[in-house]
């Protein structure tokens, strides 16, 4: 499995948008192969950083998803919205706990 992670910062005038957006698409996204799972979360302290959290079986199924007409049509839209350049990470789980109960 692949975890990605991807922070954006955005113009603060454009987060309701994104989110408005995101929640339109986000089963979307979910349906593509080998997507598992994903999140998004909003940074606490700067409402203007977000971060998307995505399971992925394998790296093919991610780059199948980034090279989809869909995913190029969504980031055009989105990366309008940026104020800095987005972030991105592919890795690894080494260690996962939850408290029991």
């Amino acid at each position: 499995m692949l975890i990605r992670i991807v922070k954006m910062t955005f113009l603060p005038d454009k987060t309701d948008a994104f989110k408005t957006r995101f929640h339109k698409i986000k089963h979307k996204i979910l349906e593509f192969k080998g997507c598992e799972y994903l999140e998004l979360h909003q940074d606490k302290n700067n409402k203007c950083i977000f971060f998307t959290y995505s399971h992925w079986q394998t790296a093919k199924d991610l780059n199948a998803y980034r090279e989809s007409d869909f995913f190029k049509e969504v980031w055009a839209k989105t990366k309008t919205m940026f104020t800095e350049k987005p972030e991105a990470w592919s890795v690894d789980k080494i260690v996962s706990l939850k408290k029991p109960g």
